[in-house]
């Protein structure tokens, strides 16, 4: 069952790029008008749901996909904690979601797997992994959905690779797992899986807290941020660009020069438009039994991160929110453009909130057909009017969407047409499926 690529989704990536280098080089984007400013001028005011979940502007509309306990295709119930997600388009025209959840050990599993990964101390196996969601293309209905990894720990996020599976990523934090499985690992599941897979770690990419992936189509090289307070970026370099089980080389980000710290929690080190050139530290024992691996990388010299959750792949770049970075540690947006051709990869500050009506906690991420960022907030204590927040190539913030639920918002995602955008609610489980003019500059 083949995983066909999208050329529309490639074409308006192109466009994005186009838009945002544009407006770098006009200086445009270091004029920060107020949010209210940009919600008015761009879509309009959100408009209140009658249902009381989501709040939209006018012209767009949402519908329910999945819900928590659901019956499931496989005899399973739909789990709890949905984080991230990601979609792929089947050669057949199908859509598929795969959904992450975010399960400690002593969670319900929404039913028991027949295997995965680790088991508890009572041999149950644990509850983490991810869901499987095909739609059709035309009405959205959910023809399947399944359990499609198993044995997990904590699914936070991950990212969707070219060649058509989902990374799913592991963040254990300080949590006592399983009996006999050490847990903080990346899992592969391919989109075609029609049924639960075997959960095999890649370890050569890292044992850490592990958050979200992003891989380079021109290079197989695939970026990884970690969930730590004093987090790095991570780079794996697979020895052959499809098959990340065969190992490959693992290395933390730094700066070519003397900027250690990118949080700006005591000074403004990281300023607003500045390229920075980058290199690259190489990594060994890469399994980290003491969860060190980001102390080791920033003793090397690479760069700390305020807590490194969402990362997307644009066309020439990537985009990383740094949650809690920046001045009023509200969040960030690092951007980091690869070198081609010989050339050093740079990397930037591409938007720093100064207010939580801008921007608070930004989590998971994604671009939008028109190019703007799309950023999941998550907000301390799971409050209440989490938004989906947009970031204008300007470098504008702005609200697209609030929340009603006391959850966060997570796994926002387009469909490979760019007609939908797909997002989670955190707990109690629920998958959205967005429509509305996005290609709206």
């Amino acid at each position: 069952m083949a995983v066909a690529a999208s050329a529309t989704r490639r074409t308006f990536m192109k466009a994005t790029t186009a838009a945002f280098g544009a407006l770098v080089a006009s200086g445009c984007r270091l004029d920060r008008p107020s949010a209210a400013a940009g919600d008015a001028r761009f879509y309009g005011a959100l408009q209140p749901d009658p249902a009381g979940l989501l709040d939209l502007p006018p012209g767009f509309s949402y519908r329910v996909l999945s819900r928590l306990g659901e019956p499931m295709s496989d005899g399973g119930r739909v789990p709890d904690r949905a984080d991230g997600m990601g979609c792929f388009a089947r050669a057949d025209g199908r859509l598929v979601l795969v959904r992450n959840h975010e399960l400690s050990a002593h969670h319900d599993a929404g039913g028991r797997p027949a295997h995965g990964y680790a088991r508890n101390a009572q041999g149950e196996v644990l509850p983490g992994g991810t869901t499987t969601l095909v739609l059709d293309p035309a009405s959205l209905r959910v023809e399947r959905q399944f359990r499609s990894l198993a044995g997990t720990i904590r699914n936070c996020a991950g990212g969707v690779t070219p060649w058509g599976s989902w990374l799913t990523c592991e963040e254990p934090g300080d949590e006592v797992l399983a009996r006999e499985r050490a847990h903080g690992y990346v899992f592969e599941v391919p989109a075609a899986a029609d049924t639960l897979v075997e959960a095999r770690p890649i370890k050569a990419m890292g044992r850490f807290n592990h958050e979200a992936t992003c891989v380079d189509p021109a290079t197989g090289i695939v970026y990884q941020t970690e969930d730590r307070d004093d987090g790095v970026i991570y780079r794996f370099i697979p020895r052959v660009r499809d098959r990340l089980h065969e190992g490959g080389r693992l290395q933390a980000l730094a700066i070519d020069g003397p900027l250690r710290d990118s949080r700006n929690w005591v000074s403004p080190d990281l300023t607003v438009g500045r390229r920075l050139p980058v290199r690259w530290v190489d990594l060994d024992d890469v399994e980290a039994p003491r969860d060190d691996l980001r102390l080791r990388a920033a003793a090397a010299g690479a760069l700390v991160v305020a807590r490194g959750e969402g990362i997307h792949w644009g066309e020439d770049e990537l985009y990383l929110c740094a949650t809690s970075g920046g001045a009023a540690r509200l969040g960030q947006v690092l951007r980091l453009r690869p070198g081609r051709g010989g050339a050093a990869d740079t990397l930037d500050l591409f938007f720093e909130s100064t207010s939580p009506a801008q921007f608070h906690y930004g989590d998971n991420l994604t671009v939008a057909p028109n190019g703007h960022l799309i950023v999941c907030e998550d907000q301390p204590g799971m409050v209440v009017d989490n938004h989906l927040r947009g970031i204008t190539p300007a470098g504008e913030a702005y609200a697209i969407g609030r929340l009603r639920m006391q959850t966060e918002l997570a796994g926002a995602c387009f469909s490979p047409d760019g007609a939908w955008l797909f997002v989670n609610a955190y707990s109690p489980t629920m998958t959205f499926a967005i429509q509305g003019p996005w290609t709206r500059s």
